[in-house]
């Protein structure tokens, strides 16, 4: 979640006129980079291995599910 300020420095660094989807997009990638810095704060993280056996197991099973 992100603050009401964040969002006001958001909306300030815009152009006077701007669309309503470049904001949204700005937002949700915001909201997307606090949620992973808290992640990581918290220890919610992979390290490579675990990253790529993840993947391994994701295409692995795309493979045999087609």
């Amino acid at each position: 979640m992100i603050t009401k300020e964040k969002a006001i420095e958001v909306i300030k660094s815009f152009p006077d006129e701007f669309s309503i989807e470049d904001l949204i997009d700005r937002m949700i990638l915001l909201n997307k980079i606090e949620i992973s810095l808290k992640q990581a704060e918290e220890g919610e993280t992979y390290t490579t291995e675990q990253a790529k056996r993840i993947v391994k197991e994701w295409s692995g099973n795309s493979q045999s599910n087609s």
